[in-house]
């Protein structure tokens, strides 16, 4: 554990007395061995309504746990979620065919001097969503941004990202110049259902990210419906993420978006234990509130990055050159004592690679952290630290990435954050639930090779930051919350606690049992002997405003 006595010391051991904790941001059900009635159950309240999410109802929550512990021993319930927002999944084919359908992606690729795509994630990231569309008959008029234009600025038209978009879906996209408007409303009258209209740059009107009513009127006369995608921009009110949604009916998540709350909220707030968070970047300012909101989740935190040296003097050591953040020393020891005070093992590194200079071909050494000389700046953490650290993660089932270990854009001191990056893809083919969240470690996984056999890489950077934070997301807030789901328990074989009824789009009013991976889903995780084999460690229904369950 790292104290404010010794930085560099390592421990994996709670300093807490208590051996086991639920940290968990939803609901939580404690049944008391006690006794089995429900007036035996205690709570916590949930912490996700910043978020635009809450936890199911208390009363009705004790009722399901009762329930599930009449089933047999064990240890009953943890939690009980069900997403509130509902998604295009939720949409049949009778609810698309022939309608037409807003989509905002997040199209904002790289391009080189010469309008070539330098990296197609966030295009490839958006198919599923647009496929399911062009599958069930809609017509689907995408928008993005691209860059961030000054009124029309002709270098950031999404014209250069047509052949690649039709490409992956696979048909012909067409093109409008422009996102509002009599030629793009003609445009939209011409689509065939199954057609995908892509329009201009959304950020060349001001009114856009202004989140002007009559701008977001206009974009909305467009279509029948809205599908929101875009989860790198979600944390903005703009027009065409927030203020559409006031006309149009239904307005839903698509799937990258669902995915992205499935792992942001739903593994992070519920994980599969021990959970670790891996922290870096260069400033502590930047990191305070993902930092703060993961020491009530984690049982690891791992620092690294330019951040450790304001933690460093923040302990009295000497740190030479390197980047310190004078007026957040005080924050630094707080967040120590925090970590101390929660049980959480929180770890520093415990040697450095400094150098003479800032630059690709400075003269470099590894030291102890206690021993920076005058004059040398830390800039990647050191091969020790990098053993402590792979010793540590080899403990956990699920870990989340934010932000690297150096200087990796400099390839002598990009050694540690590669180090995390390869044990991340070594410990995701074992099981490990591994998140990627966002910003400069999704480069990172990308430089060393590994993106494919991590769990989740998350498409949005600050996005991803004000979620992890615990702010509220409006493009999340905006969308229609989801049919409330009707769930029946029983006890037998193992998927007896998990079946749900829906009505089925073949004989409408009729229910229908789906299986726990369908949309809408409910998870319910127990603990015992006998208990039903959990699902992933994603929740499909995390945001939860509310969760309406028929005990029956």
């Amino acid at each position: 554990m790292a104290s404010a006595a010794t930085p560099t010391g390592f421990s994996l051991l709670r300093q807490s007395t208590t051996t086991s904790r639920t940290r968990s941001s939803l609901l939580q059900l404690s049944p008391s061995s006690s006794s089995s009635s429900s007036s035996s159950l205690s709570f916590r309240p949930a912490t996700l309504r910043r978020l635009g999410f809450a936890a199911a109802d208390p009363l009705l929550a004790l009722t399901v746990a009762s329930r599930v512990r009449s089933f047999g021993a064990g240890n009953g319930v943890r939690g009980v979620v069900s997403m509130a927002k509902k998604s295009v999944g939720d949409l049949s084919g009778a609810d698309l065919k022939g309608k037409k359908v807003f989509v905002r992606a997040d199209l904002n690729v790289p391009l080189d001097d010469k309008q070539n795509i330098t990296d197609d994630t966030r295009i490839r990231a958006a198919v599923p969503t647009i496929q399911y569309l062009i599958k069930n008959g809609a017509k689907v008029i995408l928008s993005s941004h691209l860059g961030r234009p000054k009124g029309v600025t002709p270098k950031f038209s999404l014209a250069p990202l047509v052949p690649r978009l039709s490409e992956l879906l696979g048909i012909q996209v067409v093109k409008a110049d422009d996102s509002i408007g009599p030629e793009v409303e003609k445009l939209v009258a011409s689509l065939p259902d199954g057609g995908v209209l892509l329009l201009e740059n959304v950020r060349f009107y001001k009114e856009e990210e202004k989140n002007d009513p009559e701008h977001a009127k206009k974009l909305a006369s467009l279509a029948d419906l809205y599908v929101n995608d875009a989860f790198g921009t979600a944390h903005r009110a703009h027009a065409s993420t927030e203020g559409v949604t006031k006309y149009l009916k239904p307005s839903v998540a698509g799937f990258l978006l669902q995915k992205e709350l499935d792992y942001l909220v739903g593994a992070v707030s519920n994980p599969k234990r021990p959970f670790a968070a891996i922290v870096g970047g260069s400033k502590v300012s930047s990191k305070i509130g993902v930092i703060e909101s993961l020491l009530e989740k984690v049982d690891i935190l791992l620092l690294g990055g330019g951040m450790i040296f304001t933690f460093y003097k923040a302990q009295g050591l000497s740190v030479g050159s390197s980047l310190v953040e004078e007026d957040k020393l005080d924050l630094a020891t707080s967040l120590l004592g925090k970590a101390k005070a929660k049980g959480v093992s929180l770890l520093l590194p415990s040697d450095v690679v400094i150098a003479d200079k800032f630059a690709p071909d400075a003269n470099s050494q590894v030291v102890p952290a206690s021993a920076i000389p005058d004059g040398w700046m830390g800039l990647d953490i050191g091969p020790d630290s990098v053993k402590t650290f792979n010793e540590a993660l080899d403990t956990t089932k699920t870990i989340i990435w934010n932000g690297p270990m150096g200087v990796f854009e400099f390839d002598k001191f990009a050694v540690g954050t590669e180090a995390v990056a390869k044990k991340l893809a070594e410990l995701s083919g074992k099981g490990v639930t591994t998140i990627i969240g966002g910003g400069d470690s999704v480069a990172a996984v990308e430089k060393v090779g590994v993106a494919s056999v991590m769990s989740h890489i998350s498409t949005g950077g600050g996005a991803s930051l004000e979620l992890l934070e615990g702010k509220e997301l409006p493009g999340v807030l905006a969308l229609d919350e989801a049919t409330p789901v009707a769930v029946r328990l029983r006890a037998g074989s193992p998927m007896g606690l998990h079946t749900r009824l829906s009505p089925s789009s073949e004989d409408e009013g009729t229910p229908k049992a789906v299986g726990l991976h369908s949309f809408p889903r409910l998870h319910l995780c127990s603990n015992g002997p006998g208990d039903f084999p959990g699902p992933s460690s994603t929740f499909s229904r995390t945001a939860a405003h509310s969760l309406h369950l028929v005990v029956g």
